[in-house]
């Protein structure tokens, strides 16, 4: 499609309410609403895990028609205690806190269905929400398809090697020194917890790096958004998203294919860019064929970042569920 006829985002909005959610554990999660009070609902689940405090999707919805809700999964963006602080406690943190967090969230805002909509790590958890509670779900908008399988975290953070030789040696030299060769995940995992900050700022830095290597060939996206955040932020995130794959996500290996069946009804559109090395394509392909109800959409230009077509394919797709 010309660049003239793309369609563009919607003007920038400022949510009409906001404020802190109490989830238990000393947890307080941000949460916003933005758009038609009246309109229909729309869940915004970020990826990472651990990438929080981003806005720019209020701009993906008609502000006339959607109810946009987006909150910050525990530890990160606005949520409280930020896992930046080494004091946070991780071991409320994980994949079965974030899911009783959309449900506290669904039930404070009064929202009886809701349309999901996030990316990568993001569409980790909203299959795992939607194969809990398939009758609150109207539709499911997904875009770079992750299941945190370990095949999956495996290939991001070691097979990667393949196409990346020199970054993924920096990688893995600035990994814990007794994980060099075995989990490196689960060596930066404990390097995060180091009692020494100049040391977990290192490990942030050199994940982020490996991060960016990853995504460095996608000029129609955004290479280099790993390292771009502020020193918190990065903290916050690689503790988190260490901790998560250290761990699957707690899920049981091929859980979310597994269940998929647990959808049925459910139409969903899965947005995956041809070029995307993240969370290569094959997994979206399984997916859609695990799910009857999905349409299985690959632009072939876009990376994990996106690309032109793939937004325009997201607009679309989003599109589906304003009625």
């Amino acid at each position: 499609m010309p660049a003239s006829s793309a369609r563009q985002p919607f003007p920038s909005i400022e949510p009409y309410a906001s404020g802190l959610l109490e989830v238990g554990d000393g947890n307080r999660i941000y949460w916003e609403t933005s758009g038609n009070p009246g309109g229909r609902a729309v869940l915004v689940v970020h990826g990472g895990p651990g990438a929080g405090g981003r806005r720019g999707a209020r701009k993906t919805f008609d502000p006339g028609v959607f109810r946009i809700v987006l909150f910050d999964q525990r530890g990160c963006g606005e949520s409280l205690p930020h896992a930046s602080d080494p004091a946070v406690d991780m071991a409320h943190n994980t994949t079965e806190h974030l899911l009783a967090d959309m449900e506290v969230l669904r039930e404070q805002l009064g929202i009886e269905k809701w349309v999901l909509y996030g990316g990568s790590w993001g569409s980790t958890l909203i299959l795992a929400y939607a194969q809990r509670h398939p009758d609150r779900v109207i539709g499911i908008v997904l875009v770079g398809v992750f299941t945190a399988r370990q095949r999956e975290i495996d290939w991001l953070y070691r097979g990667m090697r393949m196409l990346r030789p020199v970054e993924w040696e920096r990688f893995r030299l600035g990994g814990s020194t007794e994980y060099r060769d075995g989990d490196l995940v689960e060596g930066y995992r404990q390097l995060m917890e180091h009692a020494e900050p100049a040391v977990r700022e290192q490990a942030a830095r050199e994940w982020c790096a490996w991060e960016d290597a990853v995504i460095a060939h996608e000029t129609l996206g955004a290479p280099g958004q790993y390292s771009a955040p502020a020193d918190r932020e990065q903290l916050a995130f690689v503790r988190i998203c260490s901790h998560y794959f250290a761990h699957a996500g707690w899920l049981d290996d091929g859980q979310l294919l597994r269940e998929a069946h647990r959808l049925a009804g459910i139409p969903g559109v899965l947005i995956h860019g041809r070029l995307d090395l993240s969370a290569p394509v094959r997994t979206a392909w399984e997916l859609a064929r695990a799910w009857p109800e999905a349409e299985l959409r690959i632009i072939e230009d876009s990376g994990h970042t996106g690309s032109p077509a793939l937004a325009e394919s997201i607009f679309d797709a989003v599109a589906r569920f304003a009625d």
